[in-house]
């Protein structure tokens, strides 16, 4: 991989270099059948969100369940997984085209948007990013694969797995907002610095839209496969 974090001058090539990240961008709802599955229409513009960087973790490494994320009225948990791409910026990005965006990207990696739907639903006043930024709610892994070995980012299969159960399966081509609209949409005034992530979104099948509901619970094992990018594994343990 040829692109090189100027400002900061390293050079991106594993997830473990990646840490910590720069930042963590999030986009809610990028696939019409998880905006369905909550009732919803699909949006006119993404839904933007961010992370704590802090939250990032690699593959392998536990997810950690607090205290803090349990519904404070039932003392049940409430923590959800979400599969999905990360896209890597490898170059700042300010106010580029979908024609140029891909120039930006470093490469890509496996992620999973754990989310405490309760904070994320009504801890927060409604915003996302409480409920998404608790430590090592953000696996990344299990390396960053460089552009020049993905041909079509729209064209690959996403699955998570729970304790071997496939939960979520759709391809990237499923995506409301492509990658390239998303970089371009995002840098608008803003710039994207390198090594910043974002997470373009999940598939159907997330656990609060499942009827019975499905939570995580110490113990589960969960993974993400995305074709051509590789798996990311990471267990949950409630501390």
């Amino acid at each position: 991989m040829d692109m090189v974090k100027a400002e900061f001058g390293v050079v991106i090539d594993t997830v473990d270099e990646l840490l910590p990240v720069r930042q963590i961008i999030g986009i809610g709802r990028n696939y019409v059948a998880h905006a369905t599955e909550q009732g919803k229409t699909p949006e006119e513009y993404p839904i933007v969100f961010t992370k704590n960087p802090a939250s990032a973790t690699l593959h392998e490494s536990p997810v950690e369940i607090a205290a803090i994320c349990r519904d404070p009225a039932t003392g049940r948990g409430q923590v959800d997984y979400e599969a999905e791409l990360a896209v890597v910026i490898g170059k700042a990005a300010r106010d580029v085209s979908q024609a140029e965006a891909m120039d930006h990207v470093l490469g890509y990696c496996c992620a999973n948007d754990v989310s405490a739907r309760w904070w994320q639903k009504k801890g927060s006043g409604g915003q996302y990013c409480r409920g998404k930024s608790f430590d090592t709610f953000s696996p990344l892994g299990p390396t960053v694969v460089p552009t020049s070995e993905v041909p079509d980012p729209q064209a690959l299969r996403v699955v998570m797995r729970l304790n071997g159960e496939v939960m979520q399966d759709e391809s990237t081509g499923s995506m409301m907002f492509p990658i390239a609209r998303l970089i371009s949409d995002l840098s608008q005034g803003m710039t994207l610095i390198p090594g910043t992530v974002i997470l373009t979104g999940t598939p159907s099948g997330v656990g609060m839209a499942r009827s019975p509901q499905v939570w995580l619970k110490g113990g589960d094992v969960m993974e993400v496969e995305i074709a051509g990018i590789g798996l990311l594994r990471n267990t949950v343990v409630e501390v």
